[in-house]
């Protein structure tokens, strides 16, 4: 099996940064969705087994329904599992890969992080697919984070464009993924449990990749199968703490509060980032590190979490790894270049980080709002800067993170991954 990360050997200038790069790697490894379906999912005697949960699978149709950027890894894994026992099913996906594709499993490419006409029609399509079941049927769902963009589906006369403006005004004011995602559960038909009410009354097993810190099934993808608590007061609320007007075509939707959608309906947390920070706590001790987890649900600004990475890491003892995981935010000013959350955060340190130590945050998905998943921040880095004589600030106050590292050559390459479990961090002391 080949490496996640496509550029290892050319990173990996030193023994600090072969470290670093093989303890992301592990991580990642750790939370491929496809090995993971291999590995937690069974069948024995006419039943699939996961967990302490039995499903009876014999004399019943068995489908699948795939949402995220883990749809299409979860789809291939799911037909080599359950082979003629599958009846057919939707995968909704952000990238199709040309990689052994399924046979039976619809394949359906979205946009991310807009949504667009072509979401419109694909969730149109899973709603109507959905809505011919019966109560002897089984719905096995994958749902992963890029989902809550992929789903949807507005009530006239709001549009897809009416939402993506929306989403632009929320994070370039800051809005934390709980509150966008309040936002977003009362603006589609598809989120909020509109996948369990369309699902009613088939049995659904809705296995849950999470890429939201803390892990409330709740906000991860929106919830498509989970009863929402929030209603569309609190989506007002949130528009009004942001200070933005309706002056958008938004137009709110009540979430499926009857409790009988959700009675044949079993969510479970599938993967989160806990899997990854384990696997990569377990590398960094196998490569001689006291390795210390930190945190698992890091926020706030992305250089502040960079900054205060790097502050922790000037007072660790040597060989020393502190793993986080978690997702950031980048509030836009009057300049906002092109870059991602982690690629911020690596610039944001550069400028203190010293000879023994280094910095490497990453997104699980592999795409840190840009075709690279994150980047190394190190005094190898600072020095590539140097010889090209670019200035860290002048880059950092534009949020221009990406165009600093495409001209360094640090930042790190995976293409998607198929995975996404929110970011990691990992910072080492030599």
């Amino acid at each position: 099996m080949g490496r996640v990360i496509q550029n290892f050997d050319a990173l990996a200038e030193n023994d600090l940064r072969r470290g670093a790069l093989s303890i992301a790697e592990a991580g990642y490894e750790a939370v491929d969705v496809g090995n993971a379906l291999r590995r937690k999912l069974q069948i024995e005697n006419g039943e699939l087994h996961i967990g302490e949960r039995e499903y009876h699978l014999t004399g019943r149709r068995i489908f699948f329904i795939g949402v995220g950027k883990c749809a299409f890894a979860a789809a291939r894994a799911i037909e080599e599992l359950l082979g003629e026992r599958l009846t057919g099913g939707i995968a909704l996906d952000v990238s199709l890969s040309e990689e052994n594709p399924p046979a039976k499993i619809e394949t359906l490419v979205g946009t991310h992080p807009l949504p667009s006409e072509e979401n419109v029609r694909a969730t149109e399509r899973i709603i109507e697919f959905l809505s011919n079941r019966n109560e002897n049927d089984l719905v096995i769902m994958l749902i992963s984070g890029g989902g809550s963009t992929l789903l949807c589906l507005p009530e006239s006369p709001m549009t897809y464009a009416d939402e993506s403006e929306l989403f632009k005004e929320l994070t370039s004011r800051g809005a934390t993924i709980r509150d966008i995602n309040i936002v977003r559960k009362h603006i589609s038909h598809a989120r909020g449990g509109f996948l369990a009410r369309a699902a009613f009354p088939a049995e659904v097993l809705s296995l849950v990749v999470s890429d939201v810190p803390g892990d409330n099934l709740e906000f991860i993808a929106s919830g498509p199968t989970v009863m929402d608590s929030s209603t569309v007061a609190d989506a007002e609320a949130i528009l009004a703490k942001y200070h933005i007007v309706h002056s958008l075509n938004i137009v709110f939707i009540e979430t499926p509060k009857e409790k009988e959608y959700f009675e044949r309906v079993a969510t479970i947390l599938f993967l989160t980032n806990h899997d990854a920070i384990l696997a990569m706590q377990d590398e960094a001790k196998q490569r001689g590190y006291e390795a210390e987890i930190i945190d698992e649900k890091f926020s706030g600004e992305a250089q502040d979490v960079g900054r205060a990475v790097v502050e922790k890491l000037h007072t660790t003892k040597p060989k020393t790894a502190l793993l986080y995981a978690g997702e950031s935010t980048v509030t836009l000013g009057s300049s906002s270049g092109f870059g991602g959350r982690n690629q911020e955060m690596a610039l944001a340190s550069l400028k203190d980080i010293r000879d023994d130590e280094l910095m490497l945050p990453f997104a699980s998905d592999g795409h840190d709002n840009t075709d690279f998943a994150g980047a190394i921040a190190d005094t190898i880095s600072a020095s590539h800067a140097n010889a090209k004589n670019l200035s860290i600030e002048e880059y950092l106050d534009a949020h221009r993170s990406y165009d600093f590292f495409s001209k360094i050559g640090d930042a790190l390459i995976t293409g998607y991954t198929g995975s996404n479990v929110s970011d990691c961090i990992v910072a080492l002391k030599k």
